[in-house]
């Protein structure tokens, strides 16, 4: 019996058919796919054709953005800030002459007797401080606690560069300013900005040289801290006529070496003159004070005009304590104040509009009791300077 080829077999036909069928299949699919290219689709071509574009690119996916560098992100307003103001950020260091007398007994009572028996010598020391660059010409604003009985005045730049240095004019012990000139080519500027708008909580920042030569890195130390209170007043102590108006109180730490340094904002300017610190154990405890830089600009002017600041001002106006029965005859709700009796043609007084009569219940924006309180306000003005009255004036 002769086997039938499988070819004829209905089986084997099946077999071949399907091969032939998926064949075409493969090749109308395969010309479909190239067809998207050359030729609009059908909507079947187009939704087979579309699967694997939409499978890889999603539209609506975001796009991610690139990762932040850290160091970008650490470069806030402070870093900008010490970058701005830094390099013109000084180290002042001071030889004094001292003269003292050695006295040949220690016993109190023979030194009594005998004060002017012993040797006079002089003793040489030194000090340091800090100071700021304010022009291209070499002009430091520093402290005048700074500077106070210098013979010889050392300035280092944070550059590495040495220069000497002379007192500008008279260093002025009321205001505890003064300026220092030195010599030298592409001097770096410590940009000046205002402090009449300062807000309470603000960054701060303290820049100064607390460690002088005891490192060997010029660079100024930086601290930061808020401004923490505006506008405080000191008077004049027995054992100093400095006279503090104004001072910006701040937490950022002041340190021995610190003075004279720049009080500095977050915008990278200049808003006062580190100073002094309240402490009991000599070193900070987060109460600082600054000399704000509108009075600075005033003190700086005066020196660079006139070789000294103009404190013997004249306004025109003589006044008097106001008492009980001034107070019942003007109508006046106490007996607080100062009355004007008297105010000079042509002064200050009279071209502020100033009468006889008023009663001045306030000076800067600050309420005095009477005659001495007025004279305490006035104390470390200059002259150019504009002071505020509140007065009193027929109710």
């Amino acid at each position: 019996m002769q086997t039938p080829h499988d070819d004829e077999h209905p089986a084997g036909q099946s077999r071949r058919a399907r091969f032939v069928m998926g064949l075409l299949v493969g090749v109308v699919v395969t010309a479909g796919s190239i067809a998207v290219v050359d030729r609009v689709a059908t909507p079947e071509e187009t939704i087979v054709a579309a699967v694997p574009v939409v499978a890889t690119l999603p539209a609506d996916e975001p796009v991610a953005a690139p990762p932040v560098s850290a160091d970008v992100s650490r470069r806030n307003a402070i870093v900008h800030a010490v970058e701005d103001v830094s390099p013109a950020v000084v180290t002042i260091s001071v030889t004094l002459l001292r003269r003292e007398r050695s006295v040949p007994f220690a016993d109190p009572m023979w030194r009594y007797f005998f004060p002017d028996m012993g040797r006079e010598f002089v003793r040489k020391s030194t000090s340091m401080g800090s100071g700021f660059i304010i022009s291209e010409d070499g002009v430091i604003v520093t402290n005048e606690h700074v500077v106070r009985g210098a013979t010889d005045i050392e300035v280092s730049l944070p550059d590495g560069r040495l220069f000497s240095g002379s007192i500008v004019g008279e260093a002025d012990p009321q205001t505890d300013l003064a300026l220092i000139k030195i010599s030298g080519e592409d001097l770096p500027v410590a940009p000046l900005g205002t402090s009449e708008d300062l807000m309470i909580g603000e960054w701060a920042i303290a820049m100064g040289n607390p460690f002088g030569y005891l490192i060997r890195d010029a660079h100024p130390t930086v601290t930061v801290g808020v401004i923490s209170a505006l506008n405080r007043d000191f008077d004049a102590s027995s054992s100093s006529d400095q006279v503090y108006r104004d001072m910006i109180q701040t937490d950022a730490s002041i340190n021995p070496g610190n003075s004279g340094g720049p009080l500095v904002s977050s915008e990278g300017k200049v808003i006062g003159v580190n100073t002094f610190i309240f402490s009991q154990s000599g070193g900070s405890q987060g109460i600082g004070f600054a000399i704000p830089v509108r009075r600075v600009r005033m003190i700086v002017d005066d020196i660079l005009r006139y070789g000294e600041v103009r404190h013997n001002f004249w306004t025109g106006i003589r006044i008097q304590e106001v008492d009980r029965w001034i107070a019942e005859t003007l109508d006046l709700p106490s007996d607080r104040g100062a009355i004007i009796y008297d105010v000079e043609a042509q002064s200050p007084g009279e071209k502020a509009g100033l009468r006889r009569g008023d009663v001045i219940v306030a000076v800067a924006g600050r309420r005095v009791d009477g005659t001495r309180e007025v004279r305490e306000e006035f104390a470390g003005a200059v002259v150019g300077q504009q002071v505020e009255l509140i007065v009193v004036r027929e109710g």
